[in-house]
């Protein structure tokens, strides 16, 4: 890369964030978070594309977050479209983190379905934050065609993103109850109960899911 001139302080923080050191890398980041300039945004940007360890690629977000969004987003927007199923996950969380709903007509219902479970996932968590007002029950539709995806860790991110557009969830939770697929049935049934009971958490309601389908009931049955 080549870096034209530029302060120590500015070398120092670019090279960091492509160091072998993990814990380098995330001082690095720090540092560019703290005091933002425009010259760091597409070396954060790749960063993000290939970081492996989860607290690094936090803090690389929150250094995106810390600069304009009218020189992010757009950027952020080009990398949703990345083969690169990292590139994908880490632009749509740091888009949810920048709250800007203006980019909701990038979160497509692909993103949404993403073969990946990682970008899947974080489209999830973005949809439900920037998803404008009135479109719940249609959001909540879409994400209800992924019940029964994966295991726990991605169903529990399906479940945690579906209570937190409230009760509009319910009639898309009580038809997917009759679903074909004992799965779906048993991650519907789970959800209502987080819905109904945050408190009682994700292996116990899909224990109790699975009992509830074992027998041919659901929750309007009882």
């Amino acid at each position: 890369m080549t870096i034209p001139k530029q302060d120590t302080t500015t070398i120092r923080a670019l090279q960091g964030l492509e160091s072998s050191s993990s814990s380098i890398r995330l001082q690095a980041a720090l540092a560019v978070g703290t005091t933002p300039d425009p010259q760091f945004i597409d070396t954060l940007i790749d960063r993000c594309a290939i970081e492996p360890e989860f607290y690094v690629r936090e803090m690389l977000t929150w250094a995106l977050t810390r600069h304009s969004a009218s020189m992010t987003v757009p950027k952020l927007l080009d990398e949703v479209r990345s083969e690169r199923a990292r590139a994908r996950s880490q632009a749509l969380h740091t888009l949810s983190k920048i709250g800007d709903r203006q980019v909701w007509p990038a979160i497509t219902r692909a993103l949404l379905a993403d073969a990946e479970d990682e970008v899947a996932r974080s489209a999830w968590r973005a949809a439900v934050v920037l998803v404008p007002e009135g479109e719940e029950p249609e959001l909540a539709a879409v994400l209800s065609t992924q019940l029964g995806r994966g295991e726990r860790e991605t169903q529990l991110s399906l479940s945690r993103a579906l209570i937190a557009l409230g009760e509009v969830i319910l009639p898309t939770l009580r038809a997917a109850m009759k679903d074909l697929d004992p799965r779906v049935r048993q991650h519907a049934v789970a959800t209502e109960r987080l819905l109904r009971n945050p408190d009682a958490g994700f292996e116990f309601a899909i224990d109790e899911a699975k009992r509830i389908v074992a027998l041919g009931r659901t929750s309007q049955e009882g």
